[in-house]
């Protein structure tokens, strides 16, 4: 009987015990079921986040495009009215230009068949300029092809603006002093005249520099009447000896006033001591171009 009655009051308490042990278990399924939807929750709000950010920046980016555009419709209407304001006053002009009388049209015609005829004037003088240099760069050849090796430091031949120089130093022409012509200087006088000679309309003068060393004596007075002196001497040779035009050739002396380089040494005198034979310009071919077509 007392096992009974043991039974009876510890049986309600093992069925209590079970049906707490259910609404455990199913209190924590329901927990994990909610734990799992909060971390997807807060995962998805976390993209939200994500995206919202994103969704601002391209809001941003847009409306600075927005503004960029705007500015650029801005600048375009005021090149549209300057335009229109241009087209305005081309069309004005055009108008104007449209009431050009007869008498206006042939002095434009007129002024447009000077400027061809100038164009062609100025394409004549550039194609006798090109054809001038050809043929002193010719001539200098021709020279330099007849004398030959001889040193540059007593020889030197040379276009400059357009003209031919022959510069010869006194040591090979003459002797210190004098204003004879030595007999190695005539060998080189003579190459010279051959290609000259072979150049009939060309003229040249001649002309005597010295260095600043005063100069006098018994014939001369100083170093001019020296220079001229020894470009008279060389004129003779050319005429006398190798029959070279004498109405071709000019004698000038320059002195000591035309120097290549300064008095300061021995060496830079000697340069200065020098005849130097120039290739006239051909003026009077040259002013023929300038004079009006009839």
């Amino acid at each position: 009987m007392k096992n009974l009655l043991a039974i009876l009051i510890a049986f309600p308490l093992l069925l209590a015990s079970c049906v707490s042990t259910k609404k455990f278990k199913a209190a924590q399924a329901e927990y994990d079921q909610l734990q799992t939807k909060y971390v997807q929750i807060q995962s998805d709000l976390t993209g939200c986040n994500d995206a919202k950010a994103e969704l601002l920046r391209q809001k941003s980016s847009l409306e600075g495009d927005n503004a960029g555009l705007n500015k650029r419709i801005a600048d375009l209407n005021k090149q549209i009215d300057f335009l229109k304001e241009n087209n305005t006053t081309v069309l004005s002009q055009l108008q104007s230009l449209s009431v050009v009388s007869s008498t206006q049209a042939e002095s434009i015609k007129k002024s447009l068949e000077n400027i061809g005829s100038k164009d062609d004037y100025i394409q004549t003088l550039q194609s006798s300029l090109a054809r001038k240099d050809s043929l002193n760069m010719a001539l200098v050849m021709n020279l330099k092809g007849a004398i030959g090796n001889l040193d540059d430091e007593d020889i030197n031949i040379k276009v400059d603006k357009g003209v031919v120089y022959i510069d010869i130093s006194d040591k090979l022409l003459f002797k210190s002093g004098k204003y004879e012509i030595t007999a190695q200087a005539k060998t080189v006088l003579g190459k010279v005249a051959t290609v000259l000679k072979n150049q009939p309309d060309v003229e040249f003068m001649v002309e005597g520099h010295t260095d600043n060393v005063p100069y006098r004596n018994a014939v001369l007075d100083d170093n001019w009447d020296l220079s001229v002196k020894r470009a008279t001497e060389v004129v003779r040779i050319l005429q006398k000896q190798y029959g070279l035009d004498p109405a071709k050739m000019v004698a000038a002396g320059r002195g000591e006033y035309s120097p290549v380089m300064d008095n300061s040494s021995a060496k830079n005198r000697a340069a200065n001591r020098r005849t130097r034979i120039v290739i006239l310009p051909q003026l009077d071919q040259f002013f023929k171009l300038l004079e009006p077509k009839k």
